[in-house]
């Protein structure tokens, strides 16, 4: 595969990761999609400075935070900015957050893998396919409140097992 298919695959699949990034400096859908448009436009011009195998993320990242600079320059004159130093702490408190949710994404991951196949298949119903209760209870041949149960088990041992790998891991 070439290099410019393998860095559209990147950036056109971290699309939402780098607009809520953008939204969580910004605070407005309409100022976060002309940066994410210009970020995009950014990155396509420097796609020869990205090295396949590092961190995507973190690189698209910083061009983002740069481009929310260079907005809040041009919007100078507006009062409701806040000043850079906080700009940068929110900054880093995103890129944080955006690696806590890699991390809890990977471990998800795993957990499922763990529960049972009736359990997995409860949660594929309900959150992959968005499947109302009802309909994933005459799918599994139960009913309402046995896949009400077995949902609410299902969830509770992902979150024991995510959080118990989590805590591993620190």
């Amino acid at each position: 595969m070439a290099r410019s298919e393998e860095f559209l695959q990147l950036l056109t699949k971290s699309q939402s990761r780098i607009y809520a990034y953008i939204l969580s400096l910004v605070f407005d859908p309409d100022q976060a999609d002309d940066i994410l448009q210009q970020t995009n436009a950014v990155m396509w011009k420097q796609e020869e400075e990205f090295q396949l195998g590092t961190n995507f993320i973190a690189w698209s990242f910083r061009i983002a935070y740069f481009q929310v600079l260079d907005h809040r320059r041009r919007r100078k004159r507006d009062r409701h900015l806040f000043d850079d130093d906080f700009l940068e702490q929110l900054s880093a408190t995103a890129a944080t957050s955006d690696e806590t949710f890699e991390r809890r994404h990977r471990l998800l991951r795993l957990c499922l893998e763990q529960l049972p196949e009736r359990q997995r298949t409860l949660i594929h119903l309900r959150y992959t396919t968005g499947e109302h209760l009802d309909s994933i209870a005459r799918k599994i041949q139960l009913n309402v409140n046995a896949a009400k149960q077995g949902l609410f088990r299902a969830r509770n041992a992902l979150i024991r097992c995510i959080e118990s790998r989590f805590a591993e891991e620190q």
